[in-house]
């Protein structure tokens, strides 16, 4: 869990738009506003490197002490839009906090350990949604699914939180599914089914 912050210093931003935007990642900053607990949007540029650092050691719900230009403010990193092609930071958005404060955010989940012999493990939920103390959040949900037997399902009630953290979404999700896994027999029968789709789909597409 996150039991500390990291400082980073950033600058207030005038200038809005697409434009401002190139151009400050040009200069190696990151468009970012930070709002809540009723006070106005303010809007920052990031430094992108020492960011990227900051979330590559804390995950995406990485709490960050803000000095922005002397003045310090706690804040939760609330959603990280990436460029879907070349990768980079387009834009932040930061949720004012205060120390003490609970938060709900969505933490990821991760599957660990071997479930029994002839089993498929599948994950049906990649997060799920918690409430935790805002310096206490945890990078990650574990679930162990090691010796688990086919016909097991693991549900958003079945998860092992750490102390302090509640779970938030809905209790009945259905988060890890190990089902018998299939035969070659069955796979055979799947791919001549689906040989067999094909070709009856095949004069029709010829007819169009």
């Amino acid at each position: 869990m996150a039991t500390q912050t990291t400082t980073l210093a950033v600058t207030t931003r005038t200038e809005k738009g697409k434009g401002a935007a190139r151009r400050a990642r040009r200069e190696g900053k990151v468009p970012a506003v930070l709002y809540g607990h009723g006070t106005d949007p303010q809007h920052l540029h990031l430094p992108a490197r020492e960011f990227a650092t900051i979330l590559r050691g804390n995950g995406t719900n990485a709490v960050i002490e803000l000095d922005i230009e002397g003045t310090s403010q706690l804040a939760l990193t609330k959603q990280v839009d990436v460029h879907p092609i070349r990768n980079y930071i387009e834009h932040v958005d930061l949720l004012v906090i205060k120390r003490g404060e609970k938060v709900t955010v969505e933490v990821t989940v991760v599957i660990e350990g071997d479930a029994a012999s002839g089993t498929l493990v599948v994950q049906d939920a990649n997060t799920i949604e918690i409430e935790a103390d805002a310096l206490s959040i945890p990078e990650q949900i574990v679930v162990s699914v090691e010796g688990v037997a086919a016909g097991t399902l693991i549900h958003g009630s079945d998860l092992d939180l750490p102390e302090g953290v509640a779970l938030t979404s809905d209790p009945e999700t259905l988060v890890v599914a190990v089902n018998e896994a299939p035969s070659a027999a069955d796979l055979a029968s799947e791919d001549e089914a689906e040989g067999e789709a094909a070709a009856e789909e095949a004069p029709a597409a010829d007819a169009e």
